[in-house]
């Protein structure tokens, strides 16, 4: 696929190494030399240097032969004028922007073919607000995913000595569950290296789990993993910038939330702006401060600020002082992957928790949703099946009748999905919707029209996983 990205910040910078790894053709446009040269350095692609919105400018990208244009630059404007541009001279086929203004993303009319023409709108700081919110909901993960209009939930988890299946094979958690419970242990990660369960597989404390299940009985089936912790009742947040602001305001209502700003100027905006937030004019590194403030008795500590080195000395602080959880937004990978599991109990990406959108829409066929997992090294896909037996691997089929593909596997499906249920900002569900979800055991056997979620624990798989569920006329 020709794909041009505008903005060689973090989203387009990751954007970029997770769609060139593809085997895609990617360019990428920015106004900073330094940027680019950077990128090209570490990455296969192109880059044209010069101001996004510039029709002379997408032309030097080769955008009249484009399959994609990805707008991420960090204006709202530019953004925009560039995704005119490419339907009104290019006729590019598919176009998304990145918005953070709230006054276009509401505006169905501005988006439009006719007006700013932008098939998709991201707006990276709401993905993470609602990625934040989830695991605010489950204190005991890593990570909280959702498929098919959250009607089916994927949780990671840290296996702990203790637990009901720690040191048991996965063919033994069946018996543990209730009657009418099901769940999978979809994917195990060991000392940072990944393991294709099976039924002898013995879980270890410490192992990295992800769990998947329906949404009603996904706690059920943590259980066996994980101790119960307390709902979070007391949030402290560090930094008052678009993200902290969103975070409070999604949390205000059910959690008793205090909010720390340096700048003067913007902690007075976000103190007009909430309702029920306390807002704090000071450092969230200063230990005084965190103290006077009963760090020791929060049960979550969100450090948010645009810095990586504050948002980790913040957290760690925090962590030693007694709160009992800790997440950090870092934008460096390296840094994310150093803290998380030691002072930090998580470390959030903000670039690889938005990317999943985004690669809904390069994916081929009908990709309902990706979630990118381990920070990009693995990815789940829920893919629509399509077709019969006669033009279709995998419809009419049993699970354990297709064939394998070393590193992915079929972990669940979701039959009947009411797709008439409101769906909400950037396509996340304001409700669960209605639909059946079946285990992918052995014996299952997939119908046209199910949700399929996939597993691929190798990135380079997934064009293999494409070819599968692809409808054609040739296959016998």
């Amino acid at each position: 696929m020709r794909i041009v990205i505008l903005g060689a910040g973090q989203v387009g910078a990751s954007v970029a190494e997770s769609l060139v790894s593809e085997n895609n053709d990617i360019t990428v446009v920015d106004s900073d030399h330094e940027r680019l040269a950077q990128l090209q350095d570490r990455l296969d692609l192109q880059t044209v240097l010069g101001n996004a919105a510039y029709p002379s400018v997408l032309a030097n990208a080769g955008l009249d032969d484009a399959d994609l244009l990805i707008a991420v630059t960090q204006s709202d404007q530019t953004n925009l004028v560039a995704c005119k541009v490419a339907h009104s001279v290019f006729n590019v086929p598919t176009r998304i922007a990145r918005l953070r203004a709230r006054d276009f993303l509401d505006s169905e009319t501005l988006l439009s073919p006719d007006n700013f023409a932008v098939d998709y709108a991201l707006c990276p700081e709401q993905v993470i607000t609602e990625y934040i919110a989830r695991l605010v909901d489950f204190p005991e993960a890593l990570q909280v995913l959702s498929f098919a209009g959250r009607r089916l939930a994927l949780v990671a988890v840290r296996a702990y000595a203790g637990g009901l299946l720690v040191g048991s094979p996965i063919k033994e958690m069946p018996g543990h569950l209730p009657p009418g419970i099901d769940g999978r242990i979809a994917a195990i990660y060991r000392r940072d290296g990944a393991i294709t369960p099976t039924g002898e597989t013995i879980i270890e404390g410490g192992d990295e789990v992800f769990l998947l299940a329906a949404e009603e009985h996904i706690r059920t089936v943590m259980r066996e993993l994980r101790r119960t912790m307390e709902p979070v009742r007391r949030v402290m947040i560090a930094g008052g910038g678009n993200i902290g602001l969103r975070v409070a305001q999604a949390l205000e209502s059910k959690c008793k939330v205090k909010l720390i700003e340096s700048d003067r100027r913007r902690c007075e905006f976000v103190a007009g702006t909430l309702r029920s937030v306390l807002v704090l004019s000071g450092d969230a590194t200063d230990e005084d401060l965190l103290e006077q403030e009963a760090i020791d008795e929060m049960d979550l500590f969100l450090a948010l600020t645009n810095d990586d080195e504050d948002n980790i000395m913040g957290a760690s602080l925090a962590k030693r002082m007694g709160c009992k959880r800790v997440v950090a937004l870092i934008n460096r990978r390296a840094y994310a992957e150093l803290v998380q599991g030691g002072p930090i109990d998580i470390a959030i990406s903000p670039a690889q928790v938005s990317i999943g959108t985004l690669l809904t829409y390069v994916r081929h066929g009908d990709v309902a949703q990706v979630h990118s997992l381990r920070r990009g090294a693995a990815e789940a896909l829920e893919i629509v099946a399509h077709g019969d037996q006669k033009n279709s691997k995998v419809v009419g089929r049993r699970v354990g009748e297709l064939p394998q593909i070393p590193g992915a596997f079929i972990a669940a499906i979701v039959r009947d999905l009411d797709k008439s249920r409101d769906i909400g900002f950037l396509g996340l569900a304001k409700q669960a919707q209605v639909g059946r979800v079946l285990i992918a055991h052995k014996d299952v056997v997939i119908e046209s029209d199910d949700h399929v979620i996939v597993f691929c624990l190798d990135k380079k798989v997934v064009k293999q996983v494409e070819k599968l569920f692809a409808v054609g006329f040739h296959f016998f």
